[in-house]
């Protein structure tokens, strides 16, 4: 009986480990899932914006094809 208590004294450790090293993979994780998300809303944020910019563009594009047709009926 004495000789299996460091048996189940190194499982038990090895068992507490592996415990921690899930948690802190876990918490790992989470934070890397937070980084992207964040970086997600930056990107949609980027992308409204050349959105936005795209059809400015395209308006002053429609302008400046309309005084070319007029400069030339004239």
């Amino acid at each position: 009986m004495v000789a299996q208590d460091p048996y189940i004294a190194v499982t038990l450790a090895i068992i507490v480990g592996t415990l921690a090293a899930v948690v802190y993979s876990l918490r790992i994780l989470v934070l890397l899932e937070r980084r992207i998300a964040r970086i997600d809303v930056n990107i949609e944020k980027m992308t409204q914006r050349i959105a936005r910019e795209e059809v400015k563009i395209e308006r002053e594009e429609v302008k400046i094809e309309r005084a070319l047709r007029k400069g030339r009926r004239r």
